[in-house]
């Protein structure tokens, strides 16, 4: 299942690799296209005539996009798509027999690459903390020789195996934890939907399992584009800002609570601003 925007020449690329690299037994593709005026929609129509397509006539944005998809399939797993990934041969039965064999998995990813074929390392993440979150957002945590604290947002200590979270861009999700747990949280209208499905997982006692002997490519911020534009720097924003408060803030000091969400609001402003200067440098 793929929600799609503004990117008809990924979205073919997905669909291919989808229709070459197919896991054995019956499979329902769906496609959900937030209202694109690119020609994704009649592009689904013309090519992929198996494709279950609805085109939207406004953005809903992804997570009430993928809850659309998952209400129209009864398939037990679902695996929510990005399209601007390309599935390789044999990824989707080995975490299908990974997810058979464990019943405790209610979430599997896949090792993600990106074009080159290097590792895309939000492929796992650990759920963040204050100090990771500075890490990862300061640059410090990207570094090899980091300290542990400050790298943990990117579950470096994590081969394969449980983790806290896998990206969205590729989530095999079995449908009966979903419904127990319920589908994404479709106030995130795009950003951390993911992270949140997986730690309302886990503290359902749902496993989250990260499968690295299997790989998907993943044409990074593809879909979305290397500069966010205003809108979905605010949407990434907020979902850090609710994330935080549906998960954490509950039990943490309110002025410590009122440091994060300033923290959140100054960071937004500064990406922002950052995003402007590039954005003006490339015209």
């Amino acid at each position: 299942m793929i929600v799609s925007y503004e990117c008809a020449p990924l979205l073919r690329r997905c669909l291919r690799s989808l229709q070459a690299a197919p896991p054995v037994g019956p499979v329902q593709i769906h496609v959900i296209d937030n209202a694109s005026l690119d020609g994704s929609a009649a592009l689904v129509r013309a090519e992929f005539p198996e494709v279950d397509l609805v085109a939207l006539d406004r953005n809903l944005g992804f997570s009430a996009g993928t809850n659309l998809g998952i209400h129209r399939g009864v398939a037990p797993y679902v695996l929510a798509l990005n399209p601007d990934t390309e599935l390789r041969p044999g990824t989707l039965d080995r975490l299908l027999e990974l997810m058979e064999g464990r019943r405790e998995i209610g979430i599997c990813g896949c090792r993600l690459e990106q074009e080159d074929g290097s590792l895309d390392h939000a492929a796992r993440r650990a759920f963040p903390t204050i100090v990771g979150a500075l890490g990862h957002f300061s640059g410090l945590g990207r570094r090899t020789t980091t300290p542990g604290a400050l790298s943990q947002y990117r579950a470096l200590d994590v081969e394969s195996g449980p983790v806290d979270a896998v990206n969205g861009a590729f989530m095999l999700i079995r449908r009966q934890a979903l419904d127990e747990v319920g589908l994404f949280d479709e106030g995130y209208w795009m950003y951390m939907e993911d992270l949140d499905l997986c730690y309302r997982f886990a503290k359902a006692g749902w496993t989250t399992w990260y499968e690295p002997s299997v790989t998907a490519m993943h044409a990074k911020a593809g879909s979305s584009g290397a500069i966010r534009g205003l809108r979905l720097n605010a949407a990434f924003h907020y979902g850090m800002a609710r994330f935080y408060r549906a998960h954490y803030a509950g039990g943490r000091n309110p002025l410590l609570n009122g440091v994060v969400y300033a923290g959140i609001g100054v960071k937004l402003a500064i990406s922002a601003v950052r995003n402007a200067f590039r954005r003006a440098a490339r015209r």
